[in-house]
């Protein structure tokens, strides 16, 4: 749902997101193409802008694509983007991609997940380390929040937890920053507050030595090291988005890849990729 206008109007929205994204209103004016004076008239009031200024603001202050339509809703214009569900005919072509991009980036894990970090699509490298979860976490839809740090979930299988965690949380704040969402407030809230698991280590783990003894592995970006098996594996995040999204819910999807982080991890699935597609022997 499109968020509702502020009874106060566009003005004070403006300023909130201007004040939020640390700028002046010379700043903004000088980005916008426009005057202090105009921008100040704007926020006060003393002033209507028209809907091509509003999305222009925006744009420089950077406000999500759900709140650019709350912004001209109160500055009195219908909201320029519509927000689609997932399965609606004209994002099929959305869908076919995102599910060859999965496919494609297997046998390493990668999902994509919406605003709220409910998962809309994984493929079989996500599954392989959900296995042995139990079932109440695992009941669509699932949330990725809830997975990694309730302390039934990865959360007790990550060995670095506390390092992860506050990468987790520091991820959640920002977005808060970004959107006002009492969902998502209420998923951070939850979240925080679940316990460590049983035996969780209280201070971050120490690194992991290479093959044969060799110098600890030069992580090249903060690693989430989970146990699998009996051995531990190691990944990297990258989180990618949609340039220029013209509908809301395209502006919210976000692809996950974990990106092996050691040439152990790496190989370990390429093996299980390779038994699965061994012919059964006959």
């Amino acid at each position: 749902m499109t968020t509702v206008a502020n009874d106060t109007g566009v003005g004070p929205l403006l300023r909130g997101w201007r004040e939020r994204r640390r700028l002046s209103q010379l700043e903004l004016a000088l980005r916008a193409g426009s005057s202090a004076r105009h921008v100040s008239f704007v926020e006060t009031g003393r002033s209507r802008p028209s809907e091509e200024m509003v999305l222009r603001l925006a744009e420089h202050l950077e406000v999500p694509v759900r709140e650019r339509n709350a912004l001209l809703l109160s500055a009195g214009y219908a909201p320029r983007y519509t927000e689609s569900p997932l399965d609606a005919p004209r994002l099929e072509a959305l869908r076919e991609g995102v599910e060859r991009l999965l496919r494609g980036y297997e046998p390493y894990p990668a999902l994509v997940v919406d605003g709220s970090y409910t998962v809309v699509a994984a493929n079989r490298g996500v599954h392989l380390l959900l296995g042995g979860l139990p079932e109440h976490l695992l009941v669509p839809p699932l949330n990725t929040m809830r997975i990694a740090l309730h302390p039934e979930g990865l959360a007790s299988r990550i060995r670095n937890l506390r390092e992860w965690r506050a990468h987790l949380l520091s991820q959640m704040e920002r977005q808060i920053g970004l959107v006002r969402s009492e969902s998502l407030r209420a998923l951070y809230e939850e979240v925080a507050a679940y316990p460590p698991p049983p035996g969780a280590e209280d201070g971050p783990e120490e690194a992991e030595d290479g093959p044969e003894g060799a110098e600890p592995y030069p992580y090249f970006a903060l690693p989430m090291r989970i146990e699998h098996d009996g051995r531990v594996l190691s990944f990297v995040s990258s989180i990618s988005t949609f340039n220029t999204p013209m509908d809301v819910t395209v502006a919210e999807l976000a692809i996950e890849t974990l990106i092996p982080a050691d040439p152990e991890t790496a190989a370990y699935l390429r093996s299980l990729a390779e038994t699965e597609e061994a012919p059964a022997s006959g």
